[in-house]
């Protein structure tokens, strides 16, 4: 007969050769399926900047107290201290084209001055120059909404300093579409009394991408509060051509005896915060009344935040 102590200790055999014939082969299928797992995962690509405004891009290869390891084309394996790194971000590989990355279009809310129903995001700012007296500022208050505002330079040492808002809300439709609203409202302080002020609200909706798109808007003006009874109709387009190069056109057709159209054209130069602009203003009175190409138009635009 088997005793109880006898039958207890087979049971702990039992459950250590259990326990050795499969937690070996648990750690296996863990070690295959943790490998199969560092194999599929894509590897990421950094651009990390340096403290002493060095710019480094490359494959991540991982980090440690020493420092962040990345694998450049130029230089190989490199190590980045900890201690010299001053922000970093992973790249989105649908910005490498032809193994060369393109920076996201800093400037993709806007045309030359109309707006496209791209928005700023929350957090990020942008300060535009035109004509070197006009200055315009916008700040994304959330992803959907942006609050501007700016004043003309000759007019504020004159003592009627003009102003603007520009309140503008929009919001993705599908992929590929986005619509928007808002207003531009503009005054001259001290100018006149019985003066309100004058502006535009309007409609847009964006077709493309942030880099390649075109925006079809609508608006009625109105002066001293007296709406038009007909709409500002505008049909704006960007195309980037290269990492650093967009074209932009911009046309308006504005009610008056019918429409009078005026329309442009130029090039967009790009860095990662910065654009300027140089176009031509043309129709065809100016075409045959001041010069063949149109008048020349020239901004700059800055880019704070993200």
């Amino acid at each position: 007969m088997v005793s109880r102590t006898h039958t207890r200790s087979l049971g702990i055999l039992a459950l250590l050769c259990f326990a050795l014939w499969f937690c070996p082969a648990t750690v296996v299928l863990a070690q295959q399926t943790d490998s199969a797992q560092t194999q599929t995962s894509p590897p990421q690509r950094w651009l990390i900047e340096t403290k002493d405004g060095s710019v480094f891009q490359g494959t991540y290869l991982g980090q440690s107290e020493a420092g962040i390891r990345l694998l450049t084309e130029s230089a190989g394996e490199i190590l980045i201290p900890m201690s010299a790194v001053k922000n970093f971000r992973i790249l989105n590989e649908r910005n490498f084209k032809n193994g060369e990355y393109w920076f996201e279009n800093p400037n993709a809310t806007r045309y030359l001055f109309s707006p496209s129903a791209y928005n700023l995001r929350k957090g990020e700012a942008y300060y535009q120059n035109t004509y070197i007296v006009i200055n315009s500022f916008n700040y994304g208050v959330t992803d959907r909404f942006t609050i501007g505002a700016g004043f003309e330079l000759i007019s504020t040492f004159s003592g009627t300093p003009i102003f603007f808002i520009t309140p503008k809300y929009s919001f993705p439709i599908s992929e590929n579409w986005n619509a928007g609203a808002g207003i531009l409202y503009a005054n001259a302080a001290g100018f006149d009394e019985e003066f309100s002020g004058l502006g535009v609200g309007y409609g847009i909706v964006t077709y493309g991408s942030r880099d390649n798109n075109v925006t079809l808007g609508a608006g009625f003006g109105y002066v001293s509060g007296e709406a038009s009874g007909e709409p500002v109709i505008n049909l704006s387009g960007m195309r980037r051509v290269s990492r650093k190069i967009a074209l932009v056109t911009e046309n308006w057709f504005v009610p008056a005896d019918g429409y009078y159209g005026v329309y442009s054209y130029g090039l967009r130069f790009m860095g990662e915060k910065i654009t300027v602009d140089l176009a031509f203003l043309n129709n065809a009175d100016i075409a045959r009344d001041i010069v063949f190409i149109g008048v020349p138009y020239l901004d700059f635009v800055v880019k704070f935040g993200k």
